[in-house]
């Protein structure tokens, strides 16, 4: 596998894209090398700034659920939570333009499911929703919004330390391939043969079912937007309980769809196995099964392999059958547990293992993806099959 070659410094079209949200909380400065690489990706970019405008655009004034005071309250809790005080200083601050959020039973709730998913989200069981409904009034479109806004800060915030980290790096090159390459792997003897269901320590790469917690949309009386919005998600998505849950929020839904698919499905960079492995390690640090099944099985479905995948399974930090894989979980877990400790060691760490700059950051924004897909499947549904 050929390492990708650095970003080169400038956009695409010569042009220098504006500051968008997160080049503010990542710190990165108009016509750096750090900012003219984040814009390589532009879809990425503008899936990122879309969600952003929905949850706290002007439009988000007019919309039900939490209000634009609750959003930015919720926001810089995260930020301050997970130790960023560039983030948490700069949602503050549009907290601070804001009537204050009064202290009570609403406030509590919604701070108090934020900070579940937040902290600990395989912890946060069915339980968890019933004070939005009943200490906080909220209806069940407004706790879907509620969750997919917490989702989406867990995604942003560890893009944006991704990004503080990748500034703070430098400009740089994937090392050369060593001279002396690591002896072949040998595929355990122990091991099932790769498309076969793997089981260990509570995870496999079975096809699992889901199954909300809240009542789903109805397809026969779903509206135009909701049905536009389930067709374009997934062939199956008027069957599936996930799909069917955040058709509840449709526009949400759909710009969702666009930053999973931006990050996932990005040509060049990684390759698309690599991204697999990446969303299967972030969800075994989550704890989140049915994630890791999914992911697990589309890295098998394009490696044809299954050892990496077991040693993930048994143990997220000693997992990687070569230096390139070891680099690329190692990263990804890193970044999952501790974002205001991810720093330009990681990105060096990757360099060394041989990634280009392009395949760092498509390693990186598909973990900080998974901090969003996990969240909503461990809070508003569980798992069967296991």
């Amino acid at each position: 596998m050929t390492a990708a070659s650095s970003i080169p410094s400038g956009a695409a079209d010569g042009a220098t894209p504006a500051l968008d949200t997160l080049d503010q909380l990542a710190g990165l400065a108009a016509g750096s090398p750090a900012h003219a690489a984040r814009h390589q990706r532009a879809k990425v970019a503008a899936a990122t700034e879309a969600c952003q405008q929905l949850f706290f655009g002007p439009g988000a004034a007019a919309g039900s659920g939490p209000t634009p005071a609750e959003r930015l309250l919720v926001a810089s809790d995260s930020a301050e939570r997970l130790g960023l005080p560039r983030a948490a200083a700069h949602n503050l601050a549009l907290y601070a333009a804001q009537e204050p959020v009064a202290e009570g039973p609403r406030r509590s709730a919604i701070l108090g499911f934020a900070r579940a998913l937040a902290d600990a989200p395989a912890r946060a069981d069915r339980s968890a929703l019933a004070p939005l409904q009943d200490a906080a009034g909220l209806t069940v479109p407004d706790a879907v919004l509620l969750a997919q806004l917490i989702g989406y800060l867990a995604c942003q915030l560890r893009t944006a330390a991704a990004w503080q980290a990748l500034g703070a790096a430098g400009p740089g090159r994937a090392a050369p391939a060593a001279a002396e390459p690591e002896a072949p792997f040998v595929h355990p003897a122990h091991l099932p043969p790769p498309g076969q269901v793997l089981e260990r320590n509570g995870f496999t790469n079975a096809t699992l079912g889901w199954t909300a917690w809240l009542p789903v949309v109805d397809p026969a009386t779903a509206t135009p937007e909701q049905l536009a919005v389930l067709d374009a998600s997934h062939p199956k998505a008027r069957t599936s309980d996930f799909y069917l849950l955040l058709a509840h929020q449709p526009a949400v839904l759909a710009q969702r769809s666009q930053a999973f698919n931006a990050i996932m499905y990005a040509p060049g960079g990684l390759p698309r196995a690599e991204r697999a492995l990446v969303g299967t390690a972030v969800s075994v640090v989550n704890r989140c099964v049915f994630c890791a099944a999914v992911h697990a099985q589309r890295y098998e479905q394009l490696t044809g392999r299954n050892a990496v995948i077991a040693q993930l399974f048994d143990d997220v930090d000693t997992a990687g059958t070569d230096a390139r894989e070891r680099a690329i979980v190692q990263a990804a877990a890193a970044l999952t547990r501790a974002p205001s400790a991810f720093g330009a060691d990681a990105i060096h760490a990757l360099r060394h293992a041989g990634l280009g700059d392009l395949e760092a950051l498509d390693a990186l924004h598909a973990a900080a993806l998974f901090a969003w897909a996990n969240r909503l499947i461990l809070n508003l549904g569980e798992p069967h099959g296991v």
